[in-house]
C-alpha cells in the first residue's frame, strides 16, 4: 500500500499529513521567480532527500528574507487582511500555533482538524485575500505565489525552534527590535487568553512512520 500524502506540485514538495502540526510558508508571486527554484534544484540534485529538502528550505528562506520584489505586504491595510484571514479559521478548520506577516510573504504553524487537509486550507486563505489585494490595490494578475512550502513538525523541539523563527522573523529582517513589537505576528497576541491555541504540552506529534520515513529517505 502506497502513501499518497506526499504531494509534488511543481517546484515545491507538499506533505497532506492529516492532523500533523505543519509549518508554511507562502509569498507574494514575484518575490520567487520560478527561474531560481529550478536552479537551486538542479544544484542541490546530488544531496539525499533529506538533505536537499532542509537546504531548499533553507534557500528560500534566506531569499524571503531579503525582502525581494514587490513588498505589497508592507501596506499596513493589506497586512492586517492577510493576518485576519490566518485568524478566521483557527479553532474551527485548524488550530494556529504561530504565524506572522512578512512585507513579501508570510509564515503559519498549525496543526490541521480531522479531515482537512493543508492544500485547501492554504487556497481557501490565499484566494480571500488575492482578491481582496488585488481590489484595494486596483490591480489583475497573480497575488500570491502558486505553491506553498511546508513541512511537518517532527518533535517537541523542532515546534519550538519552528515558532522562535517565526516569531523572530521580522527581529531577523531588521523591521523591529523585538518580535512582540511586529503587529501582525503571534507574538503581539496572548495565546491563552483571546484564541483558543493549544499549549506545547497538548500536542500530539504524529509524524509518518519508521517503515515510511525509512522508504521515503526523510
Amino acid at each position: 500500500m502506497t502513501d499518497n500524502k506526499w504531494k509534488n506540485r511543481g517546484y515545491l514538495p507538499h506533505y497532506e499529513g492529516g492532523e500533523l502540526t505543519q509549518a508554511v510558508t507562502f509569498s507574494l508571486e514575484n518575490c520567487l521567480p520560478k527561474e531560481l527554484l529550478l536552479q537551486w534544484q538542479n544544484e542541490l540534485m546530488y544531496l539525499s532527500k533529506l538533505e536537499r529538502e532542509s537546504e531548499y528550505y533553507k534557500r528560500i528562506q534566506l531569499h524571503l528574507d531579503e525582502g525581494n520584489g514587490e513588498a505589497w505586504l508592507k501596506d499596513n491595510y493589506l497586512a492586517e487582511m492577510v493576518q485576519n484571514a490566518i485568524l478566521f479559521n483557527s479553532g474551527k478548520r485548524y488550530t494556529l500555533h504561530a504565524w506572522v506577516v512578512m512585507p513579501t510573504h508570510a509564515h503559519l504553524l498549525f496543526t490541521p482538524t480531522a479531515n482537512e487537509k493543508v492544500s485547501n486550507i492554504m487556497h481557501s486563505i490565499k484566494s480571500y485575500t488575492s482578491n481582496e489585494a488585488n481590489k484595494y490595490l486596483a490591480r489583475n494578475g497573480v497575488f500570491w505565489l502558486k505553491e506553498s512550502f511546508d513541512r511537518f513538525i517532527r518533535n517537541e523541539e523542532h515546534f519550538t525552534n519552528e515558532i522562535q523563527y517565526i516569531e523572530n522573523n521580522p527581529v531577523k529582517a531588521r523591521l523591529c527590535k523585538q518580535p512582540q513589537d511586529w503587529k501582525w505576528s503571534s507574538a503581539r497576541f496572548d495565546f491563552y487568553k483571546f484564541y483558543n491555541f493549544s499549549p506545547i504540552n497538548e500536542i500530539v506529534f504524529d509524524p509518518p512512520s519508521p517503515k515510511y520515513i525509512r522508504k521515503n529517505k526523510l
